[in-house]
Order: structure tokens, then sequence, then C-alpha cells
């Protein structure tokens, strides 16, 4: 099987990676992926007091950009989540951006991403507030992708949003069974905050061309946005385990990559436009490892955030009371079984040892 690793670390031996054009974000990422799983991690020995079978494990490197780290950290993740989830219906919102913007978004993506986040949510916030459509305060989490199926630039909001929220006089509001805001009023909305913001505060001084910048804003206000909803989910669980997918996707898996031969690394995409088929694409390693930069993000840039009743400030307070207004459980404490975490990831009973079969605990050395 290829691994991201592998092709990074022969292009580092070969040479071929031109440090001079990556940031320190970049580097980091890049050095943590060649590293991760290997004996400049570290690792730790770990002894079965049955027999005596020894087993090493190197340290993972827990870059968010690294293909082979995340999945107990999404677990865990997950567990935490289900505690502030509730009895009603949940929508997911997804908001983009015309492909015109791209270019911005390659000059200054601290600011564009920063600007889709803060753009979106208070689209969705301002539009909820309405008592033509809910009158209420809403919840909800943001996360940040800024790739497509073939590792091209697209970056957009995965929105999950809780089908209610708090009204004027403190109490819990439902919404409709079918998403509660019109997407044509939303997708307005977006787009002429968006745009207003940008041309107001996008710095200029770092676009050579000021006339380039003023043709990308007229051509994304003649165009028709996209804000879609995909259909509510009922089930908290379902809620959670839908969202984790997204909180810790990276650009590409190393379960999509199909071969790495003669300096080129062939993977598989779903073709959106061609009715989800399942094609592949082949792309000299250089512009494999470009595509595959081009989304890590910027220094202290926060991919997953939270908004309304559900942002961090009192949150636990918060929820106590509307669990109570929407019939919800009280989840009780939080438990996190890391044995079996690790367990369900690795399809095996890790508390078994693979040499005597029996049931140990670990003698850490």
């Amino acid at each position: 099987m290829v691994h991201i690793q592998d092709i990074f670390k022969s292009m580092d031996i070969e040479g071929k990676i031109d440090y001079s054009k990556l940031n320190h974000k970049q580097k980091k990422a890049l050095r943590n992926i060649i590293e991760c799983k290997t004996e400049a991690m570290g690792f730790n020995t770990d002894v079965c007091e049955c027999c005596g079978h020894t087993e090493i494990h190197y340290n993972s490197c827990k870059n968010p950009n690294c293909p082979e780290c995340g999945s107990v950290d999404k677990e865990i993740w997950i567990h935490k989540q289900e505690r502030f989830t509730l009895n009603v219906n949940y929508f997911h919102v997804v908001f983009t951006i015309p492909n015109e913007l791209n270019v911005l978004c390659l000059i200054d993506p601290k600011f564009m991403y920063k600007v889709l986040f803060d753009i979106s949510a208070e689209t969705i916030k301002e539009l909820s507030k309405d008592k033509t459509y809910l009158g209420a305060k809403i919840g909800f989490t943001s996360v940040l992708h800024t790739w497509g199926q073939n590792l091209s630039l697209h970056p957009h909001i995965h929105m999950i949003v809780p089908g209610g929220g708090i009204d004027s006089n403190g109490k819990w509001k439902n919404s409709k069974k079918k998403f509660f805001l019109p997407v044509k009023v939303v997708s307005k909305l977006f787009k002429g905050k968006f745009l207003s913001y940008t041309k107001k505060n996008f710095d200029q001084r770092k676009i050579k061309d000021k006339e380039q910048f003023q043709e990308i804003i007229n051509s994304c206000y003649s165009k028709d946005w996209v804000v879609y909803t995909k259909k509510s989910m009922k089930s908290a669980k379902h809620v959670v385990k839908y969202l984790g997918r997204y909180t810790h996707r990276i650009a590409i898996s190393n379960a999509r990559l199909k071969k790495y031969e003669d300096n080129k690394v062939t993977f598989s995409y779903k073709d959106y436009s061609d009715h989800n088929q399942i094609k592949e694409m082949t792309l000299d390693d250089t512009e494999f490892f470009r595509r595959y930069m081009m989304h890590v993000l910027p220094s202290n840039f926060m991919k997953i955030r939270h908004y309304g009743f559900l942002g961090n400030r009192n949150k636990e307070e918060r929820i106590k009371a509307i669990r109570t207004a929407t019939n919800t459980k009280n989840p009780g404490p939080l438990l996190i079984d890391y044995e079996q975490i690790i367990s369900d990831i690795l399809k095996r009973d890790v508390s078994i040892c693979i040499k005597c079969g029996q049931k140990r605990h670990y003698q850490l050395e």
C-alpha cells in the first residue's frame, strides 16, 4: 500500500522539495509526516506480565496534517461532543465561495478563511433571530475544509446546526422539521456580507494588480453563490459521528492512494460533476506535494469553532437548561475508555497479548 509518508520521504531524499517555498507551518508538517511512527519520534516498550512478550510502539507525530494520525483524537473528540448533543433535529449546512476568490485565498489565507468563518456564522445567526424564520438565538459548530476531491483549492464551511434556539423569553423554540432558513435567502445575504467585508478590508498592497482585485469582486457579485443543506439528522450519536468525519479529516488519506511510480502519484477521487463516480487522477509528485501543502492551515488557526449557545464560555451551564427544555437526558460524567477506543480502531482487543492470548496488564518500561 502506498503511503503519503513514503512519497514525501522519497522526494526529500532525492532533493525534489524546495524548502524555501514552504512556510514554518508547512515545514513542520512535512518533517512530522516523514518522521511519524519512526525512531525519530521516540518510542515506548510494553512487556506482557504473563509471558514477557515485548512490543515496541513508535510515537505518532500528532500533526493535524498527518494521514497516520488523528484516529484516536477524533474518537476522543466525539466522546466529548456527545455530551452537548440535544434531543432535536440537526441540519448540515455547507457554505462555499466562488473559485474566483481562490486567488485571494492563496495570497492571504488567514484573512480569507477567517472571513469565511465569521460571515457564514454572522449570516445564519442574523437570519435565525428574525421572527420570520425562527426568532431565536441558535448554537452551531463550524468546520473549515479547504480542498476538493482532487486536492484543488476549494474553501468551504461545514456547519452542524441544532433545529431550534432560545427565544426572547429565554425558552427553547423548535425549528421546522425542514431547514428553517430559505437557502436562497441565506446565499444572497452571505454573498453580500462576504464581498462587502472583503472589498473594504482585504490588504490590496499584497496584490500587484489592483484592477485584478476589483475584477474578482465584480465577477463574484454577478454569480450565484452556493449554500446548501442536507437532510436533517435525528439521532444525537449519528450527528456527532457525522461531524467527526469532517473535524479530523485531511486533504487526502492513504486509502485513496493507488500507486507511486516513475515520480507520479495516482489516487482516486469522487467526481461530483459526474454523478459521484469514482475516478483516478495522476499527478507528478511535485504537483501532488504542492497541492497537499496548500491545505496546511496558517499558524494558530482553529479549523473547528463553536458558536451561540454552543460557544465554549459557560457552555456547561447553558446546556443544562436547554437539556431540560428539549427532554435531553443528562449524559453524566465524562468517561473515556482509551483502551476500548484503540481496540475499535485496530479491530482487535489490545488487552489480549498477541503472543500468549492471555488477558494482561502491560508493564511500561
